[in-house]
C-alpha cells in the first residue's frame, strides 16, 4: 500500500486519472462544505465576509508561491534532478526555495496582519461596519493558512517534479476536511472565527500529508538559505513575469469582490458559490491534465524534442476537450437542479438559488477556455517563456474588468460571471495563436478532427437532456430533494450515455485513450496486489 501511495506515474493519462480521481473526491467534499455554509449561513453577510477575507491572504499566496512553482521551480528542479545521477543539486535547490519561502511568508504575513484594518475596507467598501470588522478578524487568522499552504505548495512542487501524484492529489481532500471541521465543530466553540481556524487546520493537514510523501520519495530537509544561488536566481528570473501575471489576475478577483460588495447583500457569496460549482470540472479535468503533462513537456523542451512536445500537447488538448464539453452542457441545462441539490438547504432560499443558477450558467460558457488555459500556460513555462502568458493575462484580465463594469448594472452578479467568461475566452484565443506562432504547429488537424466529432456528439447530448427534463419532472416530485436530484441525475446520465455512444460510433480516439488509461491503472494496482500476496506467502 505504501508503494502505491508513493509510486511515480509513468504516463500522462495515468497521472491525470490519479489526480482527477482524488480531485473529484476533494471537489465533492468542497460541495459538501458549501452546502454546510449555505445551510447555516445562507447567501448573507457572514458568507460575504468569509469570502472577502480570503482575498488578501490569497493575493500574497498566489504572488509569492504559485508563480514561483509553476513557472520557475518545477522546470528548474526537474532539469537538475534528471540531467545526471547526482541528485544533490536538485535537493539543495528544493531546500533553498522552501527556506526562502518560509522566511518571506512569515515577514509578509506579519505586516499583513498589522495592516489588515486598512486593507479590508478597500476590499469590501460596500459592507457595513459589522461585516467589515468580521472581514478583519477572519483575514488575520487566515494568514496562518497562507504560511502553511505556501510551504505545502513547495513540497507539492517536488512531488509534481517526481511525478509522485497520489498523496499530492489527496492533500486538498484534507484541506477541505479541515474547513468542514471548522464550520461544524469550531464555530460552536469559537464563534464565527471558527470558520477561519478551520482553514488553518485544513492547511496544516495539507502540509503534513505532502511532507510525508516527499520524505518517502527521498527528500530530506536541511537548512540552506542563499539568495545568490544561481539556480534560485534562475527560479526568480522565471517566476517574475508569472508573478506579475498573477498579480493582474488576483487584482481582477479583488475588483470583482469590490464590485459585488456594491450589489445587494449576498452577491459576494453568490458569485463564490457559483464559481466553486463551475470549478469542479476544471479541477477534475483541466488542472489534472495540465499538472500531469507539465513534467513531460519540460523534459521534451530540455531535450529540444519539439516533435514529442507537440505530440503530447496536442493529445492533452484533445483529451481535455473530450471531457470538458459535456460537463459544460450538463451545467448549462441542469444548473437549477445542481444549485438546489448542492446548496438548497437551511437559510439558502429560492431567490438565492435562482441568482446562483444564472451566475453558474454564464460561468459555464467559458468552461472549455478555463480548462485549456492552465495547459497552454504550462506549455509556455516548459519552453522557459513566462513573458507571453503574462502579457496575455494582462490583456484578458483588463478585458474582464472592463466587461464587469459594463455588465454588472444590467445583469447584477451574473454579469460579473459573464465578464469572467469573456476574459477567459480572450485569454485562450491569444494564448493559442501565440503558441502556434512559436511552435509553428500544434497538430491543428488532429485537434479539429476530434473537435468536430465531439461537437456532434455534444449536440445530441444537449437535445437528449433538454427533452428528458420535462417528462422526468412528472416522474420525480420536484417538491423534495430526492425528486430534484433524480430529475437532474437521470437527465444528465441519459445525455452522457448518448454522448459516449456517438463518440464511440464516430471513433473519437480520446474515448479509447481514457479507457486504456483506466485499464492500465487497474492492471498496475492488480499486479502490485498479486506481488504483495506472493511476497507474504513466500515469507510465511
Amino acid at each position: 500500500m505504501l508503494r502505491v501511495f508513493n509510486s511515480q506515474s509513468k504516463s500522462i493519462t495515468g497521472a491525470a486519472i490519479i489526480i482527477s480521481g482524488a480531485t473529484l473526491i476533494s471537489r465533492i467534499m468542497g460541495l459538501a462544505r458549501d452546502r454546510i455554509f449555505a445551510h447555516y449561513f445562507g447567501a448573507g453577510p457572514i458568507m460575504d465576509s468569509y469570502y472577502a477575507a480570503f482575498k488578501i491572504p490569497d493575493l500574497i499566496y498566489n504572488l509569492l508561491i504559485i508563480g514561483a512553482l509553476s513557472a520557475g521551480f518545477i522546470p528548474t528542479f526537474s532539469k537538475l534532478f534528471n540531467q545526471n545521477e547526482d541528485k544533490s543539486p536538485a535537493w539543495k535547490l528544493a531546500n533553498n526555495i522552501l527556506n526562502i519561502t518560509a522566511i518571506a511568508l512569515l515577514i509578509v504575513s506579519f505586516f499583513g496582519i498589522i495592516f489588515t484594518p486598512i486593507l479590508a475596507p478597500i476590499i469590501a467598501p460596500g459592507f457595513n461596519d459589522t461585516s467589515k470588522a468580521l472581514v478583519i478578524t477572519l483575514t488575520r487568522i487566515m494568514f496562518g493558512s497562507t504560511i502553511l499552504l505556501g510551504l505545502s505548495m513547495v513540497i507539492g512542487g517536488i512531488l509534481q517534479s517526481l511525478r509522485a501524484f497520489f498523496l499530492y492529489s489527496l492533500a486538498p481532500i484534507f484541506y477541505n476536511l479541515g474547513i468542514i471541521i471548522g464550520a461544524i465543530m469550531l464555530v460552536p466553540l469559537l464563534g464565527t472565527s471558527g470558520l477561519a481556524w478551520g482553514v488553518v487546520l485544513g492547511a496544516f493537514m495539507h502540509l503534513s500529508l505532502q511532507t510525508y510523501s516527499a520524505y518517502a520519495n527521498g527528500y530530506k530537509w536541511q537548512w540552506y538559505f542563499n539568495l545568490k544561488d544561481k539556480n534560485a536566481r534562475l527560479v526568480g528570473k522565471l517566476m517574475m513575469p508569472r508573478t506579475l501575471g498573477l498579480a493582474i489576475s488576483q487584482l481582477n478577483l479583488v475588483i470583482i469582490t469590490v464590485l459585488a460588495s456594491l450589489l445587494p447583500v449576498g452577491s459576494v457569496a453568490i458569485f463564490n458559490f457559483a464559481n466553486n460549482l463551475q470549478a469542479v470540472p476544471i479541477g477534475i479535468i483541466g488542472i489534472p491534465f495540465a499538472l500531469a503533462v507539465f513534467p513531460v513537456l519540460s523534459m521534451s523542451a530540455a531535450k529540444n524534442d519539439m516533435e514529442e512536445f507537440v505530440k503530447n500537447l496536442s493529445s492533452t488538448i484533445r483529451q481535455i476537450l473530450f471531457l470538458i464539453i459535456p460537463c459544460a452542457i450538463i451545467i448549462l441545462l441542469v444548473r437549477a437542479q445542481i444549485v438546489r441539490v448542492v446548496l438548497g438547504t437551511g437559510k439558502f432560499d429560492w431567490e438565492a438559488t435562482v441568482h446562483t443558477a444564472d451566475t453558474l450558467a454564464l460561468f459555464a460558457l467559458s468552461l472549455f477556455a478555463q480548462a485549456l488555459i492552465p495547459l497552454l500556460a504550462r506549455a509556455f513555462y516548459a519552453l522557459s517563456n513566462t513573458k507571453t502568458p503574462f502579457v496575455v493575462g494582462v490583456i484578458s484580465e483588463l478585458t474582464s474588468i472592463i466587461a464587469a463594469l459594463i455588465l454588472m448594472k444590467p445583469f447584477g452578479v451574473a454579469g460579473l460571471a459573464l465578464a469572467f467568461s469573456v476574459g477567459s475566452t480572450v485569454n485562450l484565443i491569444i494564448l493559442t495563436i501565440s503558441l502556434r506562432n512559436i511552435l509553428k504547429k500544434i497538430d491543428g488537424e488532429k485537434i479539429f478532427s476530434s473537435l468536430y466529432r465531439i461537437i456532434i456528439a455534444a449536440m445530441a447530448m444537449a437535445i437528449t437532456i433538454q427533452y428528458a427534463k420535462k417528462p422526468l419532472a412528472s416522474v420525480f416530485n420536484q417538491d423534495y430533494f430526492l425528486g430534484i436530484f433524480g430529475q437532474g441525475l437521470v437527465a444528465a446520465l441519459a445525455g452522457l450515455a448518448i454522448y459516449i455512444v456517438i463518440c464511440y460510433l464516430l471513433k473519437v480516439p480520446e474515448l479509447l485513450q481514457i479507457r486504456d488509461g483506466l485499464s492500465s491503472r487497474f492492471l498496475l494496482l492488480k499486479t502490485k496486489q498479486v506481488q504483495t500476496e506472493e511476497s507474504i506467502e513466500t515469507n510465511a
